[in-house]
């Protein structure tokens, strides 16, 4: 096998820039060709960063394509996802990898029969401050960890993208599109969660669009915008999470977790860097400094930006013959604890999670050196 994956990319729309422009950093994994509905958004895309434009079918047929990154629109995820492992080709997915449970599962079927590699985003968990986190987590920095907050609100999207529709459409929505982030880290934090219990709510019928080009123009809400939920994790440790965008403002940390020995604040799981305090049952001491990951160096406008890296490891992990860490096991489990907050808001009550998973396997700083180029 070569020493080098090709990748190719399905969807051209806002994200794919940060894949196409990161994904130099990684090695192991070329981006070599772009497709999309619109062929002239895959025109523009492979124009900009000296890719190949190429229909969607010449996409999946190409010799030099070995893994399609699926940036569709959420709703279209699962069927772009097949339709690529039909083609015999590993498959890596934008968040959320699917909108079901029962999607998840399909895709997992349908690759373990054909010897292929699912993955799925988010990978901001592989980050130096989240990673950290983890580290003092396993090392018993806090203790057990017994309990949690996460907060995640905003006043929404339609300010600052400009085609916000689908945000507000069923498969959206904080907890699904904002709520990978933490979900996933919770999961890699603490293991696999075993129960939820959620309410919910929208605060408008309709949202008006504050973004150009389309200034002015109103969209219908079609799924809950507040939703509050309490994570029971298998390990015993409870977290309450609130995802909304219906808050102006707020003062809340975006994920602090409670030990028996201290507490554990960690940044915004949106981002690869951040601050980590911890104390041990004193006061807050700032770790963040002593941690030398790379992927904790800022590296795109102030901020450390690493997307691409869950690609990278997944590469690394064909090429490797081990197991990889953003995996469709990991990622299927944080969909159906995603799916069940929805069903348990909808339903006022407490729903029982019927899949479980390993945490993927730490990332410190020798194993995140060793993905880049």
């Amino acid at each position: 096998m070569a020493d080098t994956l090709g990748i190719g990319v399905i969807g051209c729309g806002n994200i794919s820039a940060a894949y196409m422009r990161l994904a130099p950093l990684f090695k192991g994994i070329e981006i070599r060709a772009c497709a999309d509905l619109h062929e002239e958004a895959a025109k523009a895309r492979a124009e900009e960063f000296g890719l190949r434009a190429d229909s969607i079918d010449g996409l999946l047929a190409a010799d030099d394509v070995d893994v399609v990154v699926n940036l569709t629109v959420p709703n279209s995820h699962f069927e772009v996802s097949k339709r690529v492992l039909e083609a015999g080709k590993h498959v890596y997915s934008e968040k959320p990898f699917v909108l079901t449970l029962e999607e998840g599962e399909a895709l997992k079927a349908i690759a373990g029969e054909k010897g292929l590699r699912v993955g799925s985003a988010p990978d901001t968990f592989l980050g130096g401050a989240h990673q950290l986190a983890r580290h003092l987590v396993d090392s018993g920095a806090v203790g057990r960890v017994t309990s949690g907050t996460c907060f995640v609100q905003s006043a929404g999207m339609e300010m600052w993208h400009p085609n916000p529709d689908f945000f507000f459409q069923p498969g959206a929505g904080p907890v699904l599109d904002i709520g990978p982030y933490y979900v996933s880290n919770l999961v890699q934090l603490l293991g696999p969660v075993s129960r939820v219990v959620a309410m919910s709510s929208s605060a408008n019928e309709y949202r008006t669009i504050t973004s150009q080009p389309r200034h002015g123009e109103k969209i219908k809400v079609e799924t809950p915008t507040t939703i509050h939920s309490i994570l029971q994790f298998a390990s015993g440790a409870q977290v309450t999470f609130i995802a909304s965008w219906d808050v102006w403002q707020h003062g809340h940390s975006n994920m602090e977790l409670y030990g028996t020995e201290g507490t554990l604040h960690v940044p915004d799981p949106n981002f690869f860097g951040g601050e980590v305090r911890v104390t041990e049952k004193g006061a807050f001491t700032n770790l963040s400094r002593d941690w030398a990951h790379p992927f904790s160096k800022a590296n795109d406008n102030g901020r450390a930006n690493y997307r691409t890296a869950g690609l990278a490891d997944m590469g690394a992990a064909i090429l490797e013959g081990r197991k990889h860490r953003c995996s469709d096991d990991f990622a299927t489990h944080v969909v159906d604890v995603m799916t069940s907050i929805l069903k348990a808001g909808e339903e006022g009550r407490a729903l029982d999670i019927s899949t479980t998973c390993e945490r993927p396997a730490a990332l410190g700083p020798d194993a995140a050196k060793a993905l880049l180029a």
